[in-house]
C-alpha cells in the first residue's frame, strides 16, 4: 500500500503539477476537484482537503456545508485523459469540526460494513467481483418539455440498421455492408460482425493503465452495441473504487472515438438490457468460509448467507437496482433474474453458484439482479449486511431451484418469490425492512431516509406524472 510520503514524493519526482480528487455522490456519480500540487501536503491525508458539500446531491444543506475530502493514498494514478500530467486519487468524506466520517458518504458506509464484518466474527475480508455491462452508442438525443417528450438512440451495430443507407469511408461510397447482429445474437461474434475490438481493448489497457486488475473484454448478447470488459475480483471498497475508475475509462475512451457509452439497465425496447452480475464470498485469516460439504460445495456460512440475499431482496433492491429504468430489466417472462432462488450454474436464478471446480478458494456465489446504475459502495455493502445478517440469525434459503425456471408451469412459478416489479415497490420495502442495514451502524436511519424521500422527489414521482411517448400511441384516440 502506498503511503502519503510516497504520493509526495511521486509528484515531486515527476513534476506533477496538477492533483485531482475525485469522490462519490449519492446517487453513485464521480465528483471531482483538481488542485495545483502545492495544495497538497502530508496534513491532505488526514484533516482533508476543504470544500462545500451543499451543492452534491443528497448532502448538506447551506447552512451546514462545510465538507472535506480525503484522499486515499493507496487509488493514486496518472489520468490517462488529461492534458498536463495530472494524478488522480479516490477520497473519502469527513466532518471538519470532528474528523469523523461524514454519515452520507457511500465510500464511508463501504469501509463501515467492512468494519461491521470484522467486528461479529465471522470474517474479516469481503470480496467482491462486479460484471457491468454497457451499450456503446453512435448517437444519443433526448428532450423533455411541457408538451413533448422523447429520446433517440443509435448504434452502427444495430439491427435496426440493417435497411440504413450507410458512408463506407474505405471506399468513399454508400452501400450498407450488413454484419448486424441480431437482437439476442451479440454474444462473442468475430469481426466484421463485432466493430468494437480494438475500442474494448483500448478501453481495458486504459483501466490496466488506471491501476485495475484487468481480465478480458468481449461483445455482450444484445444488438446495438453492448459490451462487458472485466477485471479481478477485490476487497469490497476496492472493488466499488475500481467498478467506478471503470466506468469512467470507458466513457472516455468512447467519447475519443466519437462514441457514448451508457449504463443504463434497459436503453433498447425489445432486447437484453444491461445488469451487474456481483460475484462475492467472505474470508477469515487468509482463508474462505463459503467452501463446504453442502449444496455445490458450499459451507453452512454460505448457505445462511443466501438465505440473508434471499430474504432482503425485495429492500435490497433499492440499493442495487435503484433507478426507475432498472425495473424495464427486471421483467417476469424474459431471461432477466426475477425470480429469488439460487441454483448450482443455473443463469435463470437470482443467485447462481458458478462451477468453480474442486478450488476452496474459487468457492462463491453470484446475485445476478443488481445492475451497474448502482453505487456500487452502497451496493456491496447492503449485499454483505444483508448476508451478515443471514449468517448471524442462520437464515435457512429453503431448497435450490435447479430446474430451467422459464420451464416452470404458472401454478410452480406461483411458488417462487420474486422481485419488486418497480423502484416504488424496492423503496416501500426498504422502509419497513431495512435493521439489517442499521445493525452495526453501517447505515444510518437519517441515510436511509434521505434516500428514500431522494428517490421519490428526484425520480419516481417525476418519471411517474410525466405522458409516456408509448401512451400516445394507445390512447390518443381514446
Amino acid at each position: 500500500m502506498a503511503s502519503p510520503q510516497e504520493i509526495l514524493e511521486w509528484i515531486k519526482r515527476d513534476n506533477i503539477q496538477m492533483i485531482d480528487l475525485k469522490f462519490i455522490d449519492t446517487p453513485g456519480t464521480w465528483q471531482h476537484l483538481t488542485l495545483f500540487h502545492d495544495m497538497i501536503d502530508e496534513s491532505s491525508f488526514s484533516e482533508g482537503v476543504a470544500f462545500d458539500g451543499s451543492s452534491i446531491r443528497g448532502w448538506k444543506a447551506i447552512n451546514d456545508s462545510d465538507m472535506a475530502m480525503v484522499p486515499d493514498p493507496d487509488t493514486a494514478w496518472i489520468d490517462p485523459f488529461m492534458a498536463e500530467p495530472t494524478l488522480s486519487m479516490i477520497c473519502s468524506i469527513i466532518e471538519p469540526r470532528t474528523g469523523q466520517p461524514y454519515s452520507r458518504d457511500p465510500r464511508s458506509i463501504a469501509q463501515k460494513a467492512i468494519d461491521y464484518l470484522q467486528a461479529s466474527g465471522i470474517g474479516d475480508t469481503a470480496f467482491f467481483g462486479p460484471e457491468a455491462e454497457f451499450f456503446l452508442f453512435d448517437d444519443v438525443r433526448y428532450d423533455q418539455t411541457q408538451n413533448a417528450g422523447y429520446y433517440y438512440v443509435d448504434s452502427d451495430e444495430g439491427v435496426w440498421n440493417s435497411g440504413r443507407e450507410e458512408y463506407n469511408p474505405t471506399t468513399g461510397k454508400g452501400g450498407n455492408l450488413g454484419y448486424k447482429p441480431r437482437n439476442k445474437e451479440g454474444y462473442f461474434p468475430v469481426a466484421p460482425t463485432d466493430t468494437l475490438q480494438d475500442i474494448r481493448t483500448e478501453m481495458l489497457l486504459a483501466m490496466k493503465h488506471c491501476g485495475v486488475p484487468i481480465e478480458k473484454h468481449h461483445h455482450e448478447v444484445a444488438t446495438g452495441g453492448q459490451c462487458e470488459l472485466g477485471f479481478r475480483f477485490a476487497s469490497l471498497v476496492k472493488a466499488a473504487d475500481y467498478l467506478l475508475t471503470y466506468k469512467y475509462c470507458i466513457k472516455n475512451v468512447a467519447k475519443k472515438h466519437g462514441k457514448t457509452a451508457t449504463f443504463m439497465p434497459k436503453p433498447i425496447f425489445g432486447d437484453n438490457g444491461t445488469g451487474m452480475h456481483c460475484h462475492q464470498s467472505i474470508w477469515k485469516d487468509g482463508q474462505p468460509t463459503f467452501f463446504g460439504n453442502e449444496y455445490a460445495q458450499l459451507s453452512k456460512t454460505a448457505m445462511h448467507y443466501i438465505g440473508g440475499l434471499l430474504k432482503h431482496a425485495p429492500s435490497l433492491l433499492a440499493f442495487t437496482n435503484p433507478t426507475t429504468n432498472s425495473y424495464k430489466r427486471l421483467v417476469p417472462g424474459f431471461e432477466a433474474p426475477v425470480n429469488l432462488a439460487y441454483s448450482q450454474g443455473n443463469r435463470s436464478a437470482s443467485i447462481r453458484i458458478p462451477l468453480s471446480g474442486d478450488s476452496p478458494k474459487a468457492k462463491r456465489l453470484e446475485f445476478r439482479c443488481p445492475d451497474a446504475s448502482c453505487n456500487p459502495y452502497l451496493a456491496f455493502a447492503a449485499m454483505l449486511c444483508a448476508g451478515i445478517d443471514g449468517i448471524k440469525n442462520e437464515i435457512d434459503p429453503g431448497d435450490s431451484l435447479d430446474v430451467d425456471i422459464y420451464e416452470l408451469t404458472p401454478e410452480e412459478l406461483a411458488k417462487v418469490p420474486s422481485t419488486p416489479g418497480s423502484l416504488m415497490d424496492a423503496l416501500k420495502n426498504l422502509e419497513t425492512d431495512h435493521d439489517f442495514l442499521t445493525a452495526g451502524g453501517v447505515f444510518t436511519e437519517d441515510f436511509i431516509e434521505n434516500w428514500i424521500s431522494y428517490k421519490l422527489d428526484r425520480e419516481v414521482i417525476p418519471v411517474s406524472i410525466r405522458p409516456h411517448p408509448y401512451e400516445f400511441a394507445l390512447y390518443y384516440d381514446c
